[in-house]
């Protein structure tokens, strides 16, 4: 089964994975997730991705994946910055710490493992 067109640029070669770690591959589908929920236009993530690549540049970053997921982060950031209250934003870090917390190693984490309540402690 091949991929498919809109992952193309980003598929492996020589059998090298195409990202180094999972949060790369996480960011990019998040984005492209948020752009298809309409939370913001695909022209307006390639500005502010790309704002933040020439931003980088600027700064004398090195021109590597690094960078450009660093890149990348930041646009979605800026982009999301202000769609939750500071409140709602901690609600959901803690949760997630106690999901992680609670979660075997090697395993999924996910909300489930707090039962997907923010407010309960495992």
């Amino acid at each position: 089964m091949s991929a498919p067109d809109f992952v193309a640029p980003l598929a492996a070669r020589d059998d090298a994975p195409a990202f180094d770690e999972p949060w790369q591959a996480q960011l990019l589908g998040l984005a492209y997730a948020l752009t298809q929920a309409g939370v913001f236009t695909p022209a307006a993530w390639s500005d502010t991705f790309g704002a933040e690549l020439r931003a980088a540049a600027a700064r004398g970053a090195t021109d590597n994946q690094s960078t450009y997921y660093e890149a990348a982060l930041a646009a979605l950031e800026h982009l999301t910055a202000g769609r939750v209250s500071d409140a709602e934003l901690g609600t959901r870090v803690a949760a997630w710490r106690r999901a992680y917390q609670s979660t075997p190693h090697g395993q999924p984490v996910t909300l489930d493992a707090v039962n997907g309540d923010p407010e309960t402690s495992p």
